[in-house]
């Protein structure tokens, strides 16, 4: 199997970053980690895993029903052993957890050292942002959202049918009869809910999505409508570009609204690390700011790049395996077979192609290439067996 791409140039902090990065493997039914070379650095030995955040990553022990989560370290050492029934990634240096089965149980948070700082008593909880976390207390038909601090005392009591995190120092509310406006953090109003707003979104780089008359548009912080509603469907703004939906296809536009990636996509992800996943037909590939593949779609599944690396799926055989690429997309022949690892790409500069083939020898895992022109150095995608 062979598979084109193009290549990215990282710098030395990239580099770095990547180095002290840690991604998430499957292998035989069990969830461990490996680093940037693909060396296995925490033993398969969970049943889900998650990707560290705060220098954290949450973990399960045992099934969907009855399984318990907990947090380890970088190291593999559970911090914080499986005990909750649900539990969310650090943010601020808190996470929430649930006690109880849904829809009885009750949400709290913890500290890194799995002391309970704030009590599970609340319906739903979200995650600490700039200093507050929005809280709901009732069903989501009669209850009432508010916001607390670190210490879980109501910094703004409750009184919204919906809330949002803080940005920029402002959260978007809704009442029930009020329309949707936002509040700073002592609850005082900044912009005053507006009735033609059935949506507020969070402000991310200045601007905030709004849903008004079926379409979506933006605002500034002022609350002027900055880009007129006219998308079927809006994201947040990153790296400067927000991603947008027309009808069916997806693409980019601006702070301005201008269009600067046309939408001609059947899925596009946002802009993480100057890359996005986007998918042309049932295959996934990466564009850069100018729509410019730097992979073309080759790919039966591709997540967004974080802390240098990109989790990347292919189909082999109705047999589905997992991996990560990075943004030069270069790894050895000699170091794929020490690895065990494989799938070869021509250089985007020729018709260099390789073609390879994935067996097992004495309970080993085997990569065979086979190079079917000649120019180019080789480069490599690699997955684990």
């Amino acid at each position: 199997m062979a598979v084109s791409s193009s290549t990215i140039g990282g710098s030395k902090q990239e580099e770095t970053k990547q180095s002290s990065a840690l991604y998430s493997v499957e292998i035989n039914g069990k969830c461990g980690y490996i680093d940037g070379t693909g060396k296995i650095v925490i033993d398969p030995q969970f049943d889900i895993c998650c990707r560290f955040s705060e220098g954290l990553a949450r973990v399960r022990i045992g099934d969907i029903a009855d399984g318990k989560w907990g947090y380890i370290d970088k190291t593999g050492k559970y911090v914080v052993k499986p005990k909750f029934d649900e539990i969310r990634e650090f943010c601020e240096g808190l996470a929430r957890i649930r006690i109880g089965d849904i829809p009885h149980g009750k949400y709290g948070y913890i500290n890194k050292k799995g002391n309970i700082v704030i009590k599970p008593r609340f319906d739903v909880t979200m995650d600490f942002s700039e200093g507050l976390a929005a809280v709901r207390i009732g069903d989501i038909v009669d209850g009432k959202c508010g916001y607390i601090d670190k210490t879980g005392e109501y910094v703004v009591k409750p009184q919204f049918d919906r809330a949002g995190r803080f940005s920029d120092g402002l959260a978007g509310v809704r009442a029930k009869f009020g329309g949707s406006g936002y509040i700073d953090k002592t609850g005082k109003y900044v912009i005053k809910p507006q009735w033609h707003f059935t949506y507020a979104g969070v402000f991310s780089e200045g601007l905030a999505r709004v849903f008004t008359g079926n379409k979506w548009g933006y605002i500034d912080r002022t609350g002027k409508i900055v880009i007129k509603p006219q998308f079927d469907e809006t994201w947040d703004f990153y790296d400067e570009l927000a991603r947008v939906r027309i009808g069916s296809k997806y693409g980019y536009i601006d702070k301005t609204g201008e269009i600067i990636i046309r939408p001609q996509f059947e899925y596009a992800g946002d802009f993480c690390e100057g890359l996005a996943n986007v998918r042309i037909g049932d295959k996934y590939g990466y564009i850069d700011k100018t729509g410019k593949y730097m992979a073309k779609p080759q790919f039966d599944d591709a997540l967004s790049f974080s802390e240098g690396m990109a989790r990347i799926s292919v189909n082999l055989a109705d047999k589905w395996k997992h991996g990560y690429i990075d943004k030069t997309v270069k790894y050895s022949y000699q170091a794929a077979v020490r690895r065990g690892l494989g799938l070869l790409r021509r250089p985007c500069t020729c018709n260099d192609w390789w073609q390879v083939r994935l067996h097992r020898q004495d309970g080993e895992v085997c990569l065979e290439a086979y190079k079917l022109s000649d120019c180019g150095p080789i480069e490599m995608l690699w997955y684990i067996a």
